[in-house]
């Protein structure tokens, strides 16, 4: 069985570029298709003050995202269907884009040295409710 519409979570660091080159060794053969995607946080109102502020901060945090997205294609050397920047809860988001792009295997990588958070990683709730199967690459 070969994976043909691969999800790649994304963390804004050097280490996403394995998990692209992951995907796209996985996805070659079969000329499979690759999206990316991160989770970007909302800034805190921390008083009325910083509010008209805001709105450029979610601007700049997704613009950046995007253009780190970007780098991560060209450097896969293989086109990468779709990127996507959520908010919100990581493993909802998840689904339902899955469910939106057909998405058959989704790849997290796990960036914890400790044991116990590997087992307690932010992909395990993922993990759990996923209706897709899930690659977790040690990183």
């Amino acid at each position: 069985m070969g994976y043909r519409n691969v999800l790649v979570a994304v963390a804004l660091s050097p280490e996403s570029q394995q998990l692209v080159d992951k995907a796209v060794s996985i996805v070659r053969p079969y000329d499979g298709k690759i999206s990316l995607i991160t989770l970007t946080t909302e800034p805190e109102m921390y008083s009325s003050y910083a509010a008209p502020m805001l709105g450029d901060l979610r601007s700049v945090l997704q613009e950046e995202a995007l253009l780190f997205m970007d780098e991560l294609a060209i450097n896969a050397d293989y086109p990468i269907q779709n990127r996507a920047v959520v908010h919100g809860e990581f493993a909802d988001s998840m689904a339902y884009f899955c469910q939106q792009q057909h998405i058959d295997l989704v790849i997290c990588g796990n960036h914890s040295t400790r044991l116990m958070n590997k087992f307690s990683c932010s992909a395990a709730r993922l993990i759990n409710t996923s209706t897709v199967d899930v690659l977790i690459v040690p990183l």
